[in-house]
Formats: structure tokens, sequence, C-alpha cells
């Protein structure tokens, strides 16, 4: 009985990679056949700007980053400081870098991201400055009023 099982479970493998072999197989036949044309067999819309828009789907619609952003351009001190302390950097990069570290669910942990990203390579400030600390402190504090 158990025999039987074990000889079911390896069939099923061996037809899964019998399956995927046929279709690289049949990937590289087109390949050969069409160059690099074959792509239009196996991706919609080629032409189209799917390489540029690569992961716009996880961007939009993400009521927490549109909530950042928000907070990010608006009037708020704490918003206008991040901005200063900013600079020239982008502010949508800030924005989606620290929505990803609102994920983080140790406060520590959240707290020395927000701090990293806030201190970049081109602030010679140190992410030990009383400042920084203070403006990280009060960023994490208005999002966790508003998210």
């Amino acid at each position: 009985m158990v025999n039987k099982r074990e000889t079911h479970s390896c069939n099923n493998q061996v037809d899964a990679f019998a399956e995927a072999l046929a279709t690289a197989r049949q990937m590289q036949q087109n390949w050969l056949t069409y160059g690099v044309n074959f792509v239009n067999f196996y991706v919609e819309d080629v032409d189209g700007d799917w390489l540029e828009t690569w992961g716009h789907d996880e961007i939009l619609g993400n009521s927490r980053l549109d909530a950042i952003k928000e907070f990010l351009v608006s009037d708020e001190s704490v918003a206008v400081k991040v901005r200063q302390y900013l600079g020239e950097r982008s502010l949508f990069d800030f924005a989606v870098n620290l929505e990803e570290s609102w994920r983080i669910s140790q406060t520590n942990d959240r707290l020395s991201a927000v701090i990293n990203l806030l201190a970049s390579e081109e602030n010679s400030i140190s992410t030990d400055d009383i400042r920084l600390l203070d403006l990280a402190n009060s960023l994490l504090e208005k999002l966790a009023e508003i998210l």
C-alpha cells in the first residue's frame, strides 16, 4: 500500500518534470525559429509600456503610501522639517521607503530604519545626531496618528 502511494507520487513528479521539459524545449525551438521575436508567443502586449510600469501596481492604490505622500507635502511642521532635511532628494522615493519601513513591527527597528532613511550618504550628519533622532521620532509619531 505504501509502495503504491510512493510510486504514484513519483509518477506525478516525473509527469510534471516531463511537462516542464517539453515546455522548455518548445521555447528553445521558438527561439531558434523566430529569434528574439519568439517573445511575442510568451508576453502579452510586448510592445506596450509593461517594462516602464513594472511594479507600479504595488505602488498605485496603496492607501498607506497615499497618506504618507499627502502628509509629506502638507504644511505640518514635521513635514516641513522633513522636506528641509531631505533637501533635493526625491520626496516620492522617501515616501516609498518610509512606507516600507512602516511595515517593520519592532518600534526600535522602525526608528533605526527611519533614521537611516533620513541620514543619506550625502549628508555628513551622524546617525547619532540628536536633531536627526528628534526628527525621526516626531515623524513616527505623526505617522502613527495618520495611519
